[in-house]
């Protein structure tokens, strides 16, 4: 029964677990930072890049780069879980290059 369970059905079941974990990981990172832009996500004590840019949006039409480095973090973790989550399912699928 064990061998059956880690042979055959674990690694038919992580890719899609990975998968899935990065399309949520990403998902509610987003949406955690778009509610506390609005003001209705993690209230102002508390560190929040989407905060963060609610609170310097106005200095953008000062031409000050501030609210745009909080911004480009939210979108390089995003990206980067994306890629780390695609690297992993690369690595895990068995595929080689070139083939």
């Amino acid at each position: 029964m064990r061998w059956i369970v880690f042979k055959e059905i674990v690694p038919n079941i992580l890719p899609p677990l990975i998968t899935e974990f990065g399309l949520r990981f990403c998902f509610v990172f987003l949406t955690i930072s778009a509610l506390s832009f609005l003001g209705v996500g993690i209230q102002p004590p508390t560190a929040d890049w989407g905060s963060m840019v609610a609170e310097n949006k106005t200095l953008i039409t000062f031409g000050n780069p501030a609210p745009l480095y909080p911004a480009a973090a939210i979108a390089l973790l995003t990206v980067a879980v994306n890629f780390v989550v695609d690297w992993f399912l690369h690595k895990t699928s068995g595929l080689r290059d070139g083939v």
